[in-house]
This record gives C-alpha cells, structure tokens and sequence, in this order.
C-alpha cells in the first residue's frame, strides 16, 4: 500500500490550546496501528498507540494530543462508550475508525462527538486527507475565536466576554463548548445530553432547555448578544 500525502503544517496546535504534534491511535490491531503510525510518522508526528479503550481517558489527559484516531470495534470496551468519556472534557479532533458498513453507527459515531470517520480498509492517502482537513477546520475556528468578544479557553474552562470573566458550571461549559465549536450546526437536544453528561446518567430532554436559559441569561448580562439560536423542534445552534 503506497503512502500518500504531503506532510500536515508543522505550526498545528491541538483543539486545547496545548502545543505539540502528537497523535493518539487506539487500535487493537497491531498490523492496522503499525501502518497508521508509519503514515503519520511520515508526516511528521510522534505517534502514541493504545490498544485498551479503558487506558484512553488518562493518556489524553497526561498527554494532550494533536488529535484521536480511534477505533470502534475494540475489545472490552467499544469506541462510542470511549468518545462519550472524552467528550465530557475534552474537544480534541477525534477521527472514529470503522469496519462497520452500516452508516447508522456512523452518524452514531458523528452524533455522540467523532468529528470525522475513516471506514476500513482504507488508504494512508486518504488518512492523510482528512487529517488534513480536520486539523485546518480546528485551526480556523481557533484563530476566529481569539478575536471575538466570547473567549472559551478549553484547556482551563474558563470563559470571558469583552475580557471579563464569566462563571458558568461545568454542565454549562460543556455545553456552550459543544455548540460554538461547530457554529450553525444545529444540534438536537439529545445529542447535547450526550455532551454534557455520562452515558448512565438519565435525565429528560428538556434539561438542556433549562441549562440553556442559564447559560444564555449569564451570557447576555456579561454584555454579549445572544449567541444561543433556538430551531424549533429540533434543538440548538450556535449564531456567532
């Protein structure tokens, strides 16, 4: 399989403001992660492997990454259950690796918090490509953001407008980080539980409604025109 792809910006920085070019692959396939750490070694990324979904969690937080690729069909403990976990601190670009053809469990993948899937098998080309072109949609929101009177620095969540601190809690953090990550994405209230709380945790829909009227209300009395677009029947987005 001939590698493809000319080698990604080397002035990349990860979605949590943290320097560095490293990539996370979580594959239980030896052969698979060998030739996807030689396609991004190539590149000219330090490469980290996981086998073990369980031993996720703490590796990104120990070791900020550039970016995830991580593989669905693990042992033990499946790819969704390891996105949803990272999904509650952290933003880092996630790429979900499948074999699975059924597009249901790719929109699933998408929904819970992947920004981009690489279905099985696959060509280091094309890896490359979407690599590519995740890290500069990271960049250009992050280059946008710094400019803006709403500041959300992920790394300490924290959160400014026109320079001020706002205090919000950790379900609204969450929350406001899910939607201003993808402006004008409308996300459906089940998809921002699934952001804002673990699996296990059952509460109604209409939480998010109230959470929203929170994080709206301490946002327009810092001074900042409401960036919280409601769609009707469907859920939220994200207007600035």
């Amino acid at each position: 399989m001939e590698k493809q792809g000319s080698p990604l910006p080397l002035d990349a920085r990860s979605a949590d403001g943290s320097s560095g070019q490293r990539i996370l692959v979580v594959e239980d396939d030896p052969l698979l992660a060998t030739v996807i750490a030689e396609t991004l070694r190539d590149l000219g990324y330090v490469v980290d492997i996981l086998a073990d979904g369980n031993a996720v969690a703490e590796h990104v937080r120990r070791k900020p990454p550039l970016a995830v690729l991580l593989d669905l069909g693990l042992p033990g403990r499946d790819g969704f259950s390891v996105c949803r976990e990272l999904r509650t601190f952290s933003t880092v670009p996630l790429i979900m690796v499948t074999a699975r053809s059924d597009s249901i469990d790719r929109m699933h993948g998408l929904d819970i918090g992947a920004d981009d899937y690489l279905c099985k098998p696959f060509e280091p080309g094309e890896l490359a490509a979407r690599l590519r072109a995740l890290l500069r949609r990271t960049r250009q929101w992050q280059s946008t953001s710094e400019h803006a009177p709403l500041h959300i620095d992920a790394a300490t969540m924290q959160v400014s407008v026109h320079g001020v601190p706002v205090v919000l809690t950790p379900i609204e953090f969450r929350l406001l980080h899910t939607l201003a990550t993808h402006p004008g994405r409308v996300y459906s209230r089940a998809q921002l539980l699934d952001s804002i709380y673990n699996a296990d945790h059952v509460v109604n829909d209409r939480t998010v409604d109230s959470h929203i009227k929170n994080l709206r209300r301490k946002l327009v009395d810092a001074g900042l025109e409401d960036p919280l677009g409601a769609v009707y029947g469907v859920g939220y987005r994200f207007l600035m």
